[in-house]
């Protein structure tokens, strides 16, 4: 992680704040998977960003669906917009990416992390893949690195690297707005686990505390939302202010080494996600599941005792 990807994301922001023309954001919430995916749009060009989209699953079934990806095209073309990019936060672990089927009606990029391979390494080894499983990254359409650069439109955006959770995370600026994935849930839930394989605590901290240094008028959209207690509302966007001032983990003197103590105890306390196997399966193909047998269905699968 580099200080001018930073710098240039603050004066990124800074601009944004001073000037008509900030990102329009439509949020869809999966309720299921407490999952928020978010439209972002450029107002004067009306191009368009899907963030972290979600595939229907059935479970018990093994039955997918497209009832919140056809939610989502609904709204791009009753708003006219056009997606250029598909953007993934992270390989996760919770719900299953849609993002091919968005791409196959409404076009764009599908993006993702560059450090997907270390997680694509891990998890083929896990899943026992066969050698024709691509393990660097090809899956998707372009990997960006920490101080990347694009634009939506007339909007600016820059991606950064926010490891902790997966290796692979980034938090995407983009106009006065950041998207932070699972790196930060609202004030007063917390923050992320860090136990899952590349997963680290301290560096979780490190990615929390680097975005904090963001303006405090930044725009904060989570990727899930789970109700605090007593909260009887879901809620997917905040600011960095309230969660440098406020955030009931990772707060404004809050010590590395106490957040790590914490986090680590707590996540033992965590059972795993319940969707975590088959999630992980597709989410590092893309979005896609994996290649149909001779029968012509695709199986996910089930490993016993290793987890």
């Amino acid at each position: 992680m580099n200080d001018s990807a930073l710098q240039a994301a603050k004066a990124q922001i800074e601009a944004a704040c001073a000037v008509a023309g900030k990102p329009v954001i439509r949020t869809f919430f999966d309720e299921p998977t407490f999952t928020a995916t978010h439209v972002v749009h450029d107002p004067v060009t009306r191009r368009a960003a899907i963030i972290d989209s979600v595939l229907d699953f059935d479970q018990a079934a093994g039955r997918t669906s497209h009832a919140s990806a056809d939610a989502i095209i609904a709204y791009v073309h009753e708003q006219k917009l056009t997606v250029d990019w598909l953007l993934e936060t992270h390989a996760h672990a919770d719900h299953l990416s849609d993002a091919p089927y968005l791409q196959q009606q409404l076009g764009g990029m599908l993006v993702i992390g560059r450090e997907i391979v270390t997680v694509q390494n891990v998890f083929a080894g896990i899943f026992n893949e066969p050698t024709s499983f691509a393990r660097d990254g090809s899956q998707f359409d372009r990997l960006m690195s920490d101080g990347e650069t694009f634009a939506i439109g007339n909007l600016g955006a820059i991606a950064l690297h926010v490891p902790g959770h997966t290796p692979a995370c980034l938090a995407y600026v983009i106009g006065d707005a950041v998207f932070v994935g699972d790196t930060l849930f609202m004030p007063d839930y917390g923050s992320a686990r860090a136990d899952f394989p590349g997963g680290d605590a301290r560096t979780l901290f490190r990615s929390i505390r680097r975005l904090m240094q963001l303006p405090d008028e930044t725009r904060v959209f989570l990727c899930h939302d789970y109700k605090a207690p007593g909260r009887e509302t879901y809620v997917w966007e905040t600011t960095i202010g309230a969660e440098r001032t406020g955030n009931v983990h990772v707060h404004d003197g809050v010590s590395e080494d106490d957040f790590g103590t914490m986090r680590e105890a707590r996540d033992k306390t965590l059972g795993m996600p319940r969707l975590i196997l088959p999630s992980i399966q597709v989410n590092i193909r893309a979005g896609h599941l994996p290649e149909p047998e001779a029968n012509g269905v695709s199986y996910l699968k089930l490993p016993l005792n290793l987890l």
